[in-house]
């Protein structure tokens, strides 16, 4: 399937740093991932994820404070309404949404690939938490030269 996309795709030329995160994490991960989303440079960053964990969630509320530009990967098709959470980003042109895969919902396996190709697409890449049992282990050692874990086991 080829990626579908909506919103802003002046987005691809600006650098690209992708943010994952484990479901389950500690405190320590999100002081650390709420510090990172407080301190990065919004004008020369784009965030890649697919802001689906919690702490994804709460980065991309934070990313928004702060007016910071995102590229949201699905891992299912194309929304037919952009949630409510995104609005705020399509309505000042600071989103790009790229559609994955042709499922109706997120699936684990959608969800893989849509890491993998987040991870593709990014410059660099930051996880807040990770561990070694995580599905996110494999991103990050296939790309530990460009990755940087705010906290792990």
């Amino acid at each position: 399937m080829e990626a579908e996309t909506l919103g802003n795709k002046e987005l691809l030329n600006l650098h690209k740093t992708a943010f994952l995160c484990s479901r389950t994490v500690s405190s320590g991960a999100v002081l650390r991932s709420y510090d990172w989303a407080m301190q990065l440079n919004v004008e020369r960053n784009v965030v890649v994820s697919g802001f689906q964990s919690k702490l994804e969630k709460d980065v991309l509320r934070l990313l928004n404070k702060r007016r910071a530009s995102i590229i949201l990967i699905l891992a299912r098709k194309m929304y037919k309404e952009i949630p409510d959470e995104f609005q705020p980003f399509l309505a000042d042109n600071r989103l790009l949404v790229i559609s994955t895969s042709s499922a109706i919902r997120n699936a684990k396996d959608a969800a893989d690939r849509r890491n993998k190709y987040i991870a593709q697409l990014a410059d660099d890449i930051v996880f807040g938490y990770i561990n070694e049992g995580s599905s996110l282990h494999t991103i990050y050692t296939d790309n530990f030269d460009k990755s940087k874990v705010l906290c792990r086991d």
